[in-house]
C-alpha cells in the first residue's frame, strides 16, 4: 500500500505582511498531481492545515478545493489531524458528513483509538490520528495526573496500543515535537524551555509514523518515524531546505520504505549580500528575480530609500539589513567617535539627496550643531 505524507501547510500565512496563498495553491496543486501520479491509497496531512485558528476565507476556499480534488475528482481518501495552529472545532466542521466522502478529520482526543481503515485489493491499514494536545487537555479530558507533553503523548499512545485493530499495517499520525529533532525559525514553540519534547520510543511499534509540526524533513528514533516537513519555505532560515512530500510504501514482511518527492516553489526564498549597485545590475538578468529575498547591503555609506531602489530590480525584497549600521552599533560610544560617524551619515544623506557634497562651510556648521547636541545630552544625563 502507498501513502503520501505531508504536513504544515499553514494556509493563509503572511510572510513579512505578504500573503503566500498563491504560492500555497501552486504547491498544493503539485501534491494532488503527485498523489495521482503515484496512485496512492490515501493522503495523510499531519496537522497545521491553517496558519491560525480563524483562517481567512481565501484559505478555507483553497483547502476546500484541494480536498474536493483529491476525494471527489480522483477518489483518493484524505486523513488529516489538527495541529497547534488549528482550531480543532473549526477545522472539523462537517467532519461526520465528510467522512462519508473519504475525508477524515481526526480532531477529538477521545476518539484517537478509533482508526480510519484503508483497504486495497489484498491489504488493510489502520490509521490512527493524535491531534495536537497539551498536558492540561489530557488532565481535563481523561482525569489523569499529567504534567508534561511526554506524559500526555504516552497516555494517548497507551489508549491506541491497548485496543489494537487487526489489520496488515498500523500507521500513526501525530503533531508533536520529538526529542532531538531540528527546529526552524518559522515554527511556533509549543512551550518554553524544551518542555514540549516527547520521546520517539513509544511510537516504534507502528509500521509508519507520520509526524507534523517541524518544517524540515527528517527522521527521529527510527527510519519509519518521520517529519515530511512543510511543502513551502516559511522563513529565511529554511533557505537551504529541499521541500517535498513523503511517499510511503508498505509491504507485508518488509519495513516501510519512503522517498521524498520534490515540491517546486512558485517563488523561492533566498538571501543575497552585496553592494546595492551590483545587486540592482544583477537583478536585471536574474531569471529568479521574483523570489522572496532578504538582502544585506555591504555599502559603506548611507543610502536614501534603499528598499525602493532594490525593489526596482527585485520586486519581492522583504527584509533589508546594512552591515555598516551593524558595525556602527558595536563601536565605542565616545562623543568624538559618535560625532564623526553621525557627520558621515549626514554627508552621505546630503550626497544622495542633492547629488553634491557638503561645502566646507556647511560641514563646519554641522559639526558645531552636533557638538552642541552632544554637550546638551551629556549635561542632561549628569543632571539626572
Amino acid at each position: 500500500m502507498k501513502f503520501l505524507h505531508t504536513s504544515d501547510w499553514h494556509l493563509g500565512r503572511l510572510f513579512h505582511n505578504v500573503s503566500l496563498l498563491e504560492d500555497q495553491a501552486h504547491a498544493l496543486a503539485q501534491i494532488v498531481a503527485l498523489a495521482v501520479e503515484h496512485a496512492v491509497d490515501a493522503v495523510l496531512i499531519a496537522g497545521d492545515i491553517y496558519d491560525r485558528a480563524v483562517p481567512p476565507a481565501s484559505a478555507i476556499a483553497l483547502l476546500d478545493e484541494t480536498l474536493h480534488c483529491l476525494s471527489h475528482t480522483h477518489n483518493i481518501p484524505v486523513i488529516l489531524i489538527s495541529g497547534n495552529h488549528d482550531s480543532p472545532e473549526r477545522l472539523a466542521f462537517g467532519a461526520r458528513q465528510l467522512a462519508n466522502q473519504n475525508i477524515h478529520i481526526l480532531h477529538q482526543l477521545k476518539d484517537s483509538h478509533k482508526p480510519v481503515i484503508i483497504k486495497s485489493a489484498n491489504e488493510t491499514t489502520a490509521i490512527y490520528g493524535i491531534p495536537y494536545h497539551t498536558p492540561e487537555q489530557i488532565r481535563s479530558d481523561f482525569q489523569i495526573p499529567c504534567t508534561t507533553f511526554d506524559q500526555a503523548q504516552r497516555h494517548m499512545l497507551e489508549q491506541i496500543l491497548s485496543q489494537p485493530t487487526p489489520t496488515d499495517f498500523q500507521i500513526l499520525m501525530s503533531h508533536c515535537f520529538v526529542d532531538g529533532a531540528d527546529a526552524c525559525d518559522s515554527e511556533r514553540p509549543l512551550s518554553i524551555g524544551g518542555a514540549d519534547r516527547v520521546s520517539a520510543s513509544p511510537m516504534l511499534n507502528f509500521d509508519y509514523v507520520a509526524l507534523g509540526h517541524l518544517h524540515g524533513q527528517q527522521q527521529r528514533g527510527a527510519a519509519h518515524i518521520r517529519y515530511s516537513g512543510s511543502p513551502l519555505k516559511y522563513s529565511f532560515s529554511e533557505e537551504n531546505h529541499n521541500k517535498a512530500v513523503t511517499l510511503v510504501e508498505l509491504q507485508k514482511g518488509r519495513a516501510a520504505t519512503s522517498q521524498q518527492l520534490a515540491i517546486k516553489p512558485l517563488r523561492n526564498m533566498r538571501t543575497l549580500t552585496g553592494k546595492i549597485g551590483d545587486l540592482i545590475a544583477n537583478g536585471k538578468s536574474d531569471p529568479h528575480r521574483e523570489d522572496y529575498l532578504a538582502i544585506t547591503l555591504t555599502d559603506e555609506h548611507a543610502i536614501l530609500d534603499a528598499m525602493a531602489k532594490l525593489r526596482s530590480a527585485y520586486p519581492n525584497v522583504l527584509l533589508l539589513e546594512k552591515t555598516f549600521l551593524q558595525r556602527e552599533q558595536q563601536l565605542p560610544q565616545g562623543t568624538q567617535r559618535l560625532q564623526k560617524n553621525t557627520l558621515a551619515m549626514f554627508q552621505d544623506f546630503y550626497q544622495e539627496l542633492q547629488g553634491a557634497s557638503l561645502s566646507g562651510e556647511q560641514e563646519k556648521y554641522l559639526e558645531q550643531v552636533l557638538t552642541d547636541i552632544n554637550a546638551n545630552t551629556a549635561k542632561g544625563e549628569k543632571s539626572v
